[in-house]
């Protein structure tokens, strides 16, 4: 099933009302969400555009019918390029971050570490999380997943803090399910998702083993309450809006509040020992996602960024150039580690292609430490009218829109009208709640900088540069190639 977005506005306007806003209780056909709702239009849109057949859809491994790619399980590099491809293309469209990988990338977490789980503990975790992905292929549902903890005091473990909900855990075990209870922060897409994946943020120790709970729930579920803060851009007329301005997100601290869990939904159960496998599951998948989402922010600051160039009809100065190849630098490097992440993934145990994680974390370490490089490359080519300039009504009426209009041009060849386009868009990319979200996002977004740092620590092969310097300098007389030598691409000579 496909769904369309009015369909799937239908369905999330008739489930019950636990979003709150600045204290007030809201449904989810209230405005301050909808920019949000509108980025996730563009992937339903995708997905029943014959020209995005094959990109945006794929065919499922559980049905064997035509679904959104977002709900796909990869099966080969070319699946995760295809991802990639489709990310940047639906960003791009979004003026940035397209939301839904954050579903598609829990899915293949679950699929992966419940068949892990099963083949060590003999659990029946793999065929619970297919049984709910038949559900999640027939009714084309979208998901958000809900990984980081509040986390409270930062130096104890989740079950040495004050507060137990500082991490979700396990309430009671029933025979027909849990209870859980605890807050997830910083969840994106959360009040206008179908269904919330849940999974633990962090390794777990025995003495955690009511931490290491993943499970999969209703977003309106009883007891599950969305505290959210929208990021948008509005113009009063969105019927005339420029595109940029009709499309935002929201996130979200999700309180669970002894929320009950049925069991053909949970897929994760005191299993401490997979904590960190799960963990870390999510967080290199999504990393991989940001191979495609990275590039096309930098594809939307290079552009906003040229067009400023342009007005200031500077566009043919030198260091203007190198400045616009700075982001060219940025996006393709990022894009391309993502390509050599998916040549160089492997095929796990539960049928899911998954990503090479020194390749997606090494994409998403480059741009996350390039974002703000990146706006400051835009604020030196725009100049400071990017935060001073007057508001958009005094160019169109009072005493002196007509000297405004005189004002705004900087290049003889724009228009007065075309010129305060550009000037308005490079306000809103450069130096709105919008432009701050994408900037935290850039650096912040999928974990901290430093767990990339920890992942590359942790997969690296650092003895092998170290056996390299030693033949260098005279000390071993030989030099082990091999691991080079027997480096080949996944797929061989054909990408499927």
């Amino acid at each position: 099933m496909l769904r369309t977005k009015e369909q799937f506005q239908e369905d999330l306007f008739r489930m019950k009302s636990n979003i709150y806003i600045d204290g007030e209780q809201i449904g989810r056909d209230d405005h301050r969400i909808r920019p949000g709702i509108n980025v996730l239009g563009i992937t339903f849109d995708l997905a029943l555009d014959p020209k995005y057949n094959g990109l945006a859809t794929a065919t499922s491994t559980v049905t064997g019918q035509k679904i959104n790619r977002w709900a796909h399980l990869p099966q080969n590099p070319y699946d995760l390029m295809q991802k990639q491809k489709l990310i940047r293309i639906g960003a791009r469209r979004a003026g940035g971050c397209i939301q839904r990988c954050m579903g598609h990338d829990g899915l293949n977490a679950l699929a992966i570490c419940t068949k892990e789980m099963d083949e060590k503990f003999g659990t029946d975790y793999h065929q619970r999380f297919l049984n709910y992905l038949k559900l999640y292929h027939e009714n084309d549902w979208d998901a958000c997943c809900a990984q980081t903890d509040s986390k409270g005091d930062r130096l104890k473990r989740p079950s040495r803090q004050n507060d137990p909900d500082a991490y979700v855990h396990i309430v009671e075990e029933r025979k027909d399910g849990i209870v859980v209870s605890g807050y997830k922060m910083s969840i994106t897409q959360a009040p206008y998702a179908d269904e919330i994946i849940v999974v633990p943020t962090r390794a777990l120790m025995e003495e955690d083993r009511d931490y290491a709970v993943a499970f999969a729930v209703p977003a309106d579920q009883e007891g599950v309450s969305l505290v959210t803060r929208p990021v948008w851009l509005r113009d009063k007329d969105e019927k005339k809006a420029a595109p940029f301005c009709k499309y935002g997100g929201s996130d979200c601290v999700v309180i669970f509040d002894n929320v009950f869990i049925p069991k053909e939904r949970v897929f994760m159960c005191k299993e401490w020992q997979f904590g960190r496998r799960i963990a870390l599951l999510f967080a290199d998948s999504h990393r991989h996602s940001y191979s495609g989402c990275k590039p096309a922010v930098s594809d939307v600051l290079c552009g906003a960024t040229a067009l400023a160039a342009e007005a200031n009809n500077i566009q043919k100065v030198s260091h203007v150039k190198e400045k616009l190849s700075e982001f060219a630098s940025a996006a393709e490097l990022a894009f391309a580690a993502g390509i050599a992440a998916a040549v160089y993934g492997e095929k796990t145990s539960s049928g899911v292609f998954f990503p090479n994680k020194i390749y997606a974390n090494v994409g998403r370490k480059l741009t996350g430490e390039l974002i703000y490089h990146e706006y400051n490359l835009l604020t030196e080519i725009a100049g400071g009218i990017i935060a001073t300039m007057p508001f958009k009504g005094d160019f169109e009426k009072g005493d002196n829109k007509d000297r405004l209009m005189k004002f705004i041009v900087r290049n003889p060849k724009l228009s007065p009208e075309e010129s305060l386009k550009i000037w308005k868009f490079v306000e809103n990319v450069g130096a709105s709640s919008m432009a701050s979200w994408y900037q935290v996002a850039g650096v912040h977004g999928g974990g901290s900088p430093i767990m990339e740092t920890i992942a590359l620590n942790l997969d690296y092969d650092f003895e092998d540069k170290k056996a390299l310097a030693r033949y260098l300098a005279g000390i071993d007389e030989e030099l082990d190639d091999s691991k080079l030598l027997n480096q080949e691409p996944t797929f061989g000579k054909q990408l499927v």
